[in-house]
């Protein structure tokens, strides 16, 4: 009985390896031009949300490398203190798969050598849904954004896509 045991736990053990899909390590970066933006300052004190519809393409390795990027982001920023930025990238592969990618940051002004501010942005993303080879997609990691220039952003993703 032991032997008959042990041959179907390896035998189960085997079904179920073979019917796994194993995560992979994600690295991207995509540079993000706007195309559309909504913006309101607040007439009470330094603050201001900013809705914007970015685009750009992803470069880097894994699934989400070579794919052309969407944000539709909501920046919620006090600037010189702190903000909430937040929404969702869709990456659209060559063949038209999309991948819908739900992402958090949280920023900080910190002082600078000299004076002025700079911004640091760091949260995660993870995977909500998606099409075609991102149907039943999971995923998770790190995000970083840093400013390009005056209107672009440079979103950084790493982690783990399943």
């Amino acid at each position: 009985m032991r032997q008959l045991s042990s041959g179907l736990a390896a035998a189960f053990l085997a079904v179920t390896v073979s019917g796994t899909a194993f995560a992979e390590t994600i690295k991207v970066e995509a540079v993000m031009h706007p195309t559309q933006t909504i913006k309101y300052d607040f007439k009470d004190r330094p603050h201001f949300v900013l809705f914007v519809q970015r685009e750009g393409k992803s470069e880097g390795s894994g699934r989400l490398a070579g794919a052309a990027v969407t944000e539709f982001g909501m920046h919620d920023i006090r600037p010189g203190n702190d903000g909430d930025p937040r929404g969702y990238l869709v990456f659209r592969a060559p063949n038209g798969d999309e991948a819908y990618v739900k992402w958090r940051v949280r920023a900080v002004f910190f002082n600078k050598d000299g004076g002025g501010k700079r911004i640091v942005d760091h949260g995660y993303w993870e995977i909500s849904g998606g099409t075609g080879q991102f149907k039943d997609a999971r995923g998770l990691g790190t995000l970083e954004i840093k400013g390009v220039n005056k209107t672009d952003r440079k979103f950084i993703l790493e982690g783990e896509l399943q």
